[in-house]
């Protein structure tokens, strides 16, 4: 028995877990101290240093060897080299024959155990003797010349070895039709670990069913079962149940291997023969593959002490039998299996083809097998885009039966003839995004829908038409959502290329017919966030259809208000040039499309960049609709926020005052436009350096907006905002202090946490901290802040410049005049670089770091650095 207090650490990959359950077990019978991630890190640590803190820690390192625990890209790579590094001692244990080469040269010369082939309890003594070491015996060995008979010892409790199927204690029956194991098998790690759970928490006839779309890999999911937890069964057999005749004849079988069956009594008769012995029986598994009638199969579904798992794409199942929906890969699995299929690829280039592959394994697959053929990454890409139906045709993979293609051709020809509103359905989706569509858009658009066919008085439509899709696994069908997979839409768009202007008719007919609503509301954000990925989709066709345009801009709008600024400038630039060939610069809807794309820049605080094009849509819109036009004053409103923002203030304000004039005089003083002109005149004033001027319009505007558009409207937030910067410069701080946190709080509420209209009322909450003398909390939020708008934004956005110069200061006032250097030293030269040093915040970052040097005895740096401000900042 070991007397060490230093455990020793497991080290293994994935799949062999029960291997490494199986050693810990042991060698803590054995006395010693074990550390194993299954049973002793939880859920939350932080696996790496977890990892780290054991190889420090451990007095050995015993390994599991197996072709995988070599596999690229698993973290067991970082332990055995560590273990070597540290010069520690290192214990590897064979369970599973290696293949050539497969062993680093570094680890050839060390010696090894085999335990693979060998009983459970030569396995055992295998194991302690090569933790122990080599030991003088205690008695004289035996005379050579005679025969030893040594005996051998009781079997110990505890988790069983998983020997490898029909080796040793393997199946006594096992037929898994021919089926070879995946040498490649990754991922999935946690689906079989949970199949596993659910079958054994069942005492009798544990049943599961593993469902999802065609391709997805519930077939090498429960192959990979079978050869792994092998050894847990005496009887392992495999059914083909598509057609029901195939599953009578595959239990005849399985009763004559079984030596129930009689010649003269039939197939089905003896087929109930081998039911009865498994209702008799435990330690069996049945696998019922591609099962997909359920009403027909559920009679075949044995009693007994086994097993049963069963493969569908029929989601009919779920409300027979118990089980779980297979979805695509994560994509730490896409990437993990493309680098192990193809090392010379890289983790970006692995990462672009899982993406484009939509992490779907049989399409992983199909590419790995392609592109062994010598295609490199960028070129398979670019095919993929371009001739994606041909290039997924393409299959030479052993472990599947057909390509994509042929799969998606296949189902969808079946279902034709029976159910041709299921197949307009799946022919529209593919015009569509990959991302889910809700059922109610079919509702909603189908008297507009000249390609889907059926009875107008079928109550139970959409979901007839679905209902086929989901059982032949050619979409996800929800509750209230539907979604095709992007490579079966490429099939289904190759298969009818011929009817494709029709189609995208109704595309376009359905997606504006479920317009959500005005975008300026944050309530129709998750509507419009469900419809932007299917009109970016569609875009080409969109973009030139009339109806079409009011939709597109006002998802452009939406992206904006949203707070997705690289979004909405692509797709409006998009819009500007097209309709600029389509309809001519000066079009109304031209101009509306170049009006986005300003919004969007200035989202993205590209003030310079957006001037001059700002200047050009107001000058045409001036010519072309008048001065009076409701697109000509929005345009004049965004040039003198434009110039405000660029610290031209004197202009701005004064192109405030006409807009506003021209609003009242158009609009009245009440209406929501007017209120939004007076907002932005008396904004002006504040930034300009007269807070007190600005005070009493914006306590008048607010108070009206509250009352005509609600206490939560955006319009009214921002003027809230601004009432509170204004308390905040009067030093009427509690006033601040109890405003800004209801803006807070409103804007967290409508916008969510991370909106920059949110961040920008968490850093007035922070600034209002400090002047109250809550230097702690101020610290804490601008901190938290300045990490969110630096991911959000980034680093030299006007907004995370701004909120790290409030985090030094405070910093300043909590004496951390090091912390405080390092933030403003990092903030001055961006400030300087993206907004130059006229600028009052250049002025007030250099005044908070000169502060920061004196506090730290640095008076002479300090003198320097506020002598070379200039006299004069905007």
């Amino acid at each position: 028995m070991s007397d060490s207090s230093e455990p020793i650490f497991i080290s293994y990959a994935g799949p062999d877990k029960e291997w490494a359950e199986w050693v810990a077990w042991h060698l803590q019978e054995n006395g010693y101290r074990v550390e194993l991630d299954r049973w002793h890190w939880r859920t939350g640590d932080d696996f790496v240093t977890k990892m780290s803190e054991a190889l420090a820690q451990a007095s050995a390192v015993v390994a599991v060897f197996s072709p995988r625990y070599f596999e690229a890209g698993r973290y067991t790579e970082e332990e055995w080299t560590s273990a070597i590094a540290r010069r520690g001692r290192y214990v590897p244990l064979v369970v599973e024959p290696l293949e050539d080469g497969q062993l680093p040269a570094i680890l050839a010369p060390r010696l090894r155990k085999d335990l693979h082939g060998l009983s459970e309890p030569d396995a055992l003594k295998a194991l302690l003797d090569a933790v122990r070491g080599p030991a003088r015996p205690t008695r004289p060995p035996a005379f050579p010349g005679a025969a030893a008979t040594p005996s051998a010892p009781p079997a110990p409790q505890g988790p069983q070895p998983p020997f490898p199927p029909r080796t040793g204690g393997g199946p006594a029956v096992w037929d898994v039709r021919d089926r070879r194991r995946n040498p490649h098998f990754t991922g999935r790690e946690a689906v079989i670990d949970e199949v596993r759970g659910k079958l054994l928490a069942e005492r009798h006839a544990a049943v599961q069913a593993l469902r999802g779309t065609g391709g997805i890999g519930k077939t090498l999911v429960a192959l990979e079962y079978a050869f792994r937890h092998a050894a847990d069964y005496d009887l392992v057999w495999w059914v083909d149940a598509e057609q029901s005749e195939q599953v009578v004849a595959r239990y005849a079988e399985l009763a004559a291997r079984v030596d129930v069956a009689k010649p003269e009594a039939g197939v089905e008769f003896n087929a109930r023969y081998a039911m009865e012995y498994l209702r008799t029986r435990d330690r069996w598994l049945i696998i019922l593959d591609n099962a997909e009638d359920p009403e027909q199969l559920r009679s075949w579904l044995p009693e007994g002490g086994g097993h049963v798992l069963i493969t569908a794409r029929n989601p009919a199942w779920s409300g027979i039998v118990p089980g779980l929906s297979l979805g695509v890969f994560s994509r730490e699995e896409s990437v993990a299996y493309l680098r192990g299929q193809l090392p010379a690829l890289t983790d970006d280039q692995a990462d672009a083809l899982a993406e484009a592959l939509g992490d779907l394994p049989l399409a992983l697959a199909q590419a790995a097998g392609v592109m062994r053929g010598g295609i490199p990454a960028d070129r398979y890409l670019e095919l993929l885009r371009t001739n994606t139906a041909q290039l997924l045709g393409r299959s030479n993979l052993p472990d599947y039966p057909a390509s994509l293609a042929a799969t998606v051709t296949i189902a969808a020809e079946r279902l034709e003839a029976d159910h041709p509103g299921a197949v307009a359905v799946l022919r529209l989706a593919a015009f569509l995004g990959p991302e889910p569509i809700p059922t109610s858009w079919l509702v909603t658009a189908r008297d507009s829908l000249a390609s889907v066919p059926g009875d107008a008085e079928d109550i139970f439509w959409p979901e007839s038409a679905l209902t086929p899709l989901g059982r032949y696994g050619l979409a996800v069908v929800g509750s209230d959502v539907f979604q095709v997979h992007r490579l079966t839409q490429a099939v289904v768009r190759e298969a009818c290329s011929e009817a494709a202007d029709s189609l995208q008719d109704d595309v376009a007919a359905l997606l504006v017919a479920v317009e959500p609503g005005d975008p300026e509301l944050p309530a129709t954000w998750p509507l419009w966030a469900s419809l932007a990925p299917h009109v970016s989709a569609a875009l080409s066709s969109l973009s030139t259809r009339a109806d079409a345009r009011p939709t597109l801009l006002n998802i452009a709008r939406y992206l904006v208000r949203s707070a997705q600024p690289h979004a909405a400038h692509s797709l409006a630039g998009t819009l500007h040039e097209t309709w600029s060939e389509l309809l001519g610069k000066d079009d109304p809807d031209t101009l509306r499309a170049a009006h986005m794309v300003t919004w969007g820049l200035d989202a993205l605080a590209a003030h310079a960049e957006a001037l001059p094009l700002v200047e050009d849509i107001l000058e045409r819109r001036r010519r072309v609709l008048g001065e009076d036009d409701n697109d000509t004053l929005s345009s004049a409103y965004d040039l003198a926020v434009t110039l405000s923002h660029l610290g031209r203030f004197e202009e701005s304000y004064a192109l405030h005052q006409k807009v506003h004039e021209r609003r009242r005089a158009i609009l009245g003083d009440d209406h929501p436009e007017t209120l939004r002109a007076a907002y932005a005149l008396a904004a002006d004033l504040n930034l300009s350096g007269s807070p007190e001027r600005a005070y009493a319009p914006l306590a008048e505007i607010l108070e009206l907006q509250r009352r005509s558009l609600g206490n939560d409207h955006l319009s009214t937030l921002d003027t809230a905002h601004e009432l509170a910067n204004v308390l905040y410069k009067l030093s009427r701080l509690h006033e601040a202090h109890l405003l800004v946190t209801d803006v807070l709080d409103r804007r967290r509420n409508v916008l969510g946490e991370d909106h920059p209209g949110t961040l920008r009322a968490y850093r007035g909450f922070g600034a209002v901290l400090t002047r109250l003398g809550r230097h702690d909390e101020a610290r804490s939020v601008l901190a938290d802040t300045l990490e969110r708008q630096r991911r959000t934004l980034g680093s030299d956005h006007p907004d995370s410049l701004h909120t790290a110069d409030s985090l030094g200061g405070t910093l300043n006032n909590l004496g951390r005049y090091a912390e405080a250097e390092q933030v403003l030293r990092d903030t001055r030269p961006r400030v300087q670089r993206t907004m130059g040093k006229g600028r009052r915040l250049y002025t007030m970052v250099t005044h908070n770091l000169a502060f920061a040097l004196e506090g730290r005895g640095r008076k002479f740096e300090a003198q320097k650095l506020r002598a070379s401000l200039p006299r004069k900042s905007t």
